[in-house]
């Protein structure tokens, strides 16, 4: 007997019908989204290594800034927003957020400097992070922050990026310059301060400025000196016969404290180069106060740091006993700490924060491109549908209706044609055996007409149901029992009459019929889709684009910007109508081919049935 499985449906077909349902599953559940991505909605980033062993820095850095330039090499402006608030940097773990503030961004000159916290620097050896930028959305607000970059123990920072007004501290201690300065834009890191002879910048004492006496301090800065070695004050404090004075001596730096009136003064070294920004620092730890030029000891003098709670002077020094001009230079990126930066934190800020792009202490990994999804802020699915006006929504609404329609016919008529394609297949293989001699089918039942003569089990007769064929097959297995019985009783045991295989041939044909009629039932909303849904579409199209042209009238304003946003939205409804049609056009003929041979199928076996049948019934009253 044949057996057929009860839903008609192979191993092969339902694991693939089990994969699409999978893969459907995980995009729209996100499943398959890149989990090392810290939010989709940015759809940049990049590496950010820092390697301090390159800088030389081989011991403990504890509050150490890094200096992340950017320019044209190394990052894509263009993908980001124009004045730089889509910056982010995080940290290896990928969800920790790292302070940060960019002191200078130019999306035209494609130039930025942003300083970034780390959590942690590794003494000789990388520490890496990750810089997020792409996102147009109302999300990506400014939230760099100043003083989040700094550490405790530094109370005083000065950027000098201020424009028209006195220097403003980084930090927040308030610790702020009392008169505006002259600025120069080419700094070391945005802008600096250009200091002549007489020029000052005074910070009033407070709390977080006193030095005590034999304490700890560092005060550090990028210095430009003037074409011609000259001498003058670069810092300046004195209190009641102590002092602490930082200043050039004919182009060569030197400190001199002072602790009760007798001063010690360090040797001066070799002159700074002039016309080339160069990293000074000056450092204060016990008995001893050190200078540091660009990362290397300079000089040193064996004084201890003076308790000082008195103005603090940079360039001139008007009040000092006697008067002392400035040094002519240009500086920028001043600091002043409240403890000894180690070795390692210089040589760090003058390696790491030089004004070469070829840095090999901070570099900068490739672009990377995420998938922040279909309807991601700023992406171009989101710009479309965030310019569609009413009218394409209300298209496009009409569309999506049409296309779920004409999926649904073209997924259920195919299930109902494959099924009949299955069916027809498993009754001609039986069949095959019973038309060799029709007359097996004389005095049997209903149900013995249903199994072929036993030839089909109960749960094949089952499957069998969805055979158009078979259908077919049990009209005319009737109509020959019932015609057989009528012949019979009118003209004696003579076969079938011809009047009689017409009519049989004609109730096998009116089957067909019906058949056929389930067939193609619902194929024509297919062809409404196919020809209207584009209609549909560019009507959508043609309207959005006149409501984008009188919106661009009345506003006076006409530039790419005001128009490409309302005609690309204006075409979604074109894409719409035509995404509807293409696949219904496709669906069509392909189920229309299956008809065809449904019908052929069912054609044959009515044909080859009345032969067979007038073949083994023939009309014996001649």
């Amino acid at each position: 007997m044949l057996k057929l499985n009860q839903n008609g449906i192979s191993p092969a077909r339902r694991f693939f019908a089990g994969a699409v349902l999978t893969a459907s599953a995980m995009l729209l559940t996100g499943c398959g989204s890149d989990e090392t991505w810290w939010n989709t909605e940015w759809t940049m980033r990049k590496d950010i290594t820092v390697d301090t062993a390159a800088a030389g820095a081989t011991e403990l850095i504890g509050g150490a800034r890094v200096l992340v330039r950017l320019h044209e090499a190394n990052h894509a402006f263009a993908s980001g927003k124009e004045d730089g608030t889509d910056i982010r940097f995080i940290a290896e773990d990928n969800k920790t957020e790292l302070p940060f503030y960019v002191e200078k961004y130019d999306a035209l000159l494609n130039e930025a400097h942003v300083w970034v916290k780390p959590e942690e620097l590794k003494p000789g050896g990388k520490t890496s992070f990750r810089l997020y930028y792409g996102n147009p959305g109302p999300k990506a607000v400014k939230v760099d922050d100043s003083k989040a970059t700094f550490d405790s123990d530094t109370v005083l920072s000065w950027s000098f990026s201020d424009k028209g007004t006195a220097p403003g501290d980084g930090t927040s201690n308030g610790n702020n310059g009392d008169a505006p300065y002259t600025q120069v834009e080419a700094g070391l890191s945005g802008a600096a301060v250009s200091f002549t002879p007489q020029s000052v910048l005074a910070v009033e004492p407070k709390p977080t400025l006193q030095w005590l006496a034999g304490g700890a301090m560092t005060w550090s800065a990028w210095i430009k000196p003037g074409a011609t070695p000259v001498s003058g004050n670069i810092l300046t404090r004195e209190d009641a016969g102590n002092a602490f004075i930082i200043a050039a001596d004919n182009g060569s730096l030197v400190v001199t404290v002072k602790n009760g009136g007798a001063a010690v003064k360090s040797t001066p070294g070799v002159p700074l180069p002039a016309n080339r920004w160069q990293h000074v620092a000056v450092v204060a730890n016990g008995a001893q106060v050190s200078i540091y030029v660009d990362g290397e000891l300079y000089g040193s003098a064996g004084a201890a740091l003076p308790a000082l709670n008195s103005p603090l002077f940079i360039g001139a020094a008007p009040q000092a006993i006697p008067a002392a001009p400035a040094f002519v230079c240009e500086m920028d990126e001043m600091q002043i700490s409240k403890a000894a930066r180690s070795v390692g934190w210089i040589k760090f800020a003058a390696a790491g924060q030089g004004a070469s792009k070829d840095s090999r202490v901070v570099t900068t990994g490739p672009d990377e491109q995420g998938d922040a999804g279909m309807f991601a802020p700023g992406s171009t699915t989101a710009i479309l549908l965030s310019s569609l006006t009413m009218d394409g929504w209300i298209v496009i609404g009409i569309l999506a209706v049409m296309g779920v329609i004409s999926w649904w016919i073209m997924f259920t008529k195919m299930r109902y044609i494959s099924g009949i394609s299955k069916g027809n297949h498993a009754f001609m293989n039986v069949w095959k055996h019973v038309v060799q001699d029709l007359t097996v089918l004389d005095d049997i039942d209903g149900a013995g007409i249903k199994s072929l003569g036993g030839r089909i089990s109960p749960e094949g007769q089952k499957a069998m149901r969805q055979s158009s064929v078979y259908r077919i097959y049990h009209i005319g297995s009737e109509e020959i029992r019932h015609r057989k019985v009528a012949d019979a009783a009118a003209f004696g045991d003579r076969g079938l009459s011809g009047r009689s295989i017409q009519a049989i041939k004609a109730s096998m044909d009116g089957g067909m019929v019906r058949e056929n009629q389930k067939l193609t039932k619902l194929i024509v909303i297919l062809t409404i889709c196919i020809s209207g849904g584009p209609f549909l579409g560019l009507l959508g199209t043609v309207i959005g684009v006149m409501i984008t042209f009188a919106a661009i009238a009345a506003a006076g304003d006409v530039n790419v910007n005001s128009i490409a946003p309302g005609i690309a939205a204006a075409l979604v409804a074109t894409v719409a109508g035509l995404a509807v049609a293409i696949p219904a056009l496709f669906g069509y003929n392909y189920i229309q081919s299956r008809v065809k041979d449904a019908t052929t199928d069912m054609h044959v076996f009515i044909d080859e049935f009345v032969t067979r049948m007038a073949e083994f019934y023939p009309d014996r009253r001649g």
